[in-house]
């Protein structure tokens, strides 16, 4: 069980299908503590509006007992590295996620997706790369897995991926776990839950994790702590309220 689930998405992102409220409920039925909803950045075709992402900061940060951490999934753009997240959504956000989406980056090969994704982890503005198991851009792991540890980013497993979302994942999802291994980096698990019933679901994770004797402590969802202590890091910056969690 792990009580950290950093990749949910809500109804601002038009195709799920869960408010906020939503994932409460069922974050306490399911065992969960701590979550980060990651609706899509703005150049994705149906997520919210910028607002959503500034306007964050009315949240409660805890409800009901259960930690809200505020996040976006942002795209990656281009070979340069950028994301589609400016300075005043950056501000408002305690987690920042960036992947590979179809609809804002044309897959090409494998050179130029890793030229990319290399670019968006040196740019330190990102915290976790979204399912870099993609099969659709396939990419240089052991150089993923190597700047992700150099420059302190966590690369994410993705659950969804097995399921439904990214078929072909799981190959490569074990060379992923193998290689940030081998750096001494940091995996994040991710539900990339567009429906609340799936928050906290990791099978998938942790059966790759286990079978390859992934260290517990370098995973970001082990315990509330990894995951703040993670980002105090980071950013610089303490979330005065989670001090107890």
């Amino acid at each position: 069980m792990y009580p950290i689930d950093l990749h949910v998405h809500t109804i601002a992102s038009t195709h799920s299908y869960s408010t906020l409220h939503d994932y409460i409920i069922q974050a306490k039925k399911n065992g969960i503590k701590m979550f980060a909803i990651t609706d899509h950045g703005p150049n994705m075709i149906d997520a919210p509006h910028y607002w959503h992402f500034i306007n964050m900061r009315i949240w409660p940060r805890i409800i009901d007992g259960v930690g809200v951490l505020r996040g976006i999934e942002a795209n990656i753009k281009n070979q340069q590295g950028e994301i589609d997240c400016n300075q005043s959504i950056i501000d408002e956000l305690d987690l920042i996620i960036a992947g590979f989406h179809e609809s804002v980056y044309v897959p090409t090969n494998k050179i130029h997706h890793t030229e990319a994704m290399i670019a968006t982890i040196a740019s330190g503005l990102v915290d976790i790369i979204s399912h870099p198991g993609n099969p659709k851009f396939p990419i240089d792991i052991l150089a993923i897995a190597e700047a992700a540890a150099y420059y302190n980013v966590a690369l994410e497993i993705n659950n969804s991926s097995f399921e439904y979302s990214r078929p072909g994942s799981e190959p490569n999802c074990y060379a992923i776990v193998e290689a940030v291994r081998n750096a001494n980096g940091r995996l994040a698990f991710g539900s990339d839950s567009h429906i609340a019933f799936n928050i906290g679901k990791f099978e998938h994770c942790i059966r790759i994790t286990n079978k390859l004797n992934f260290p517990e402590s370098f995973i970001l969802n082990f315990t509330p702590r990894c995951i703040l202590d993670f980002l105090e890091q980071r950013k610089g910056k303490i979330i005065n309220e989670f001090l107890d969690f």
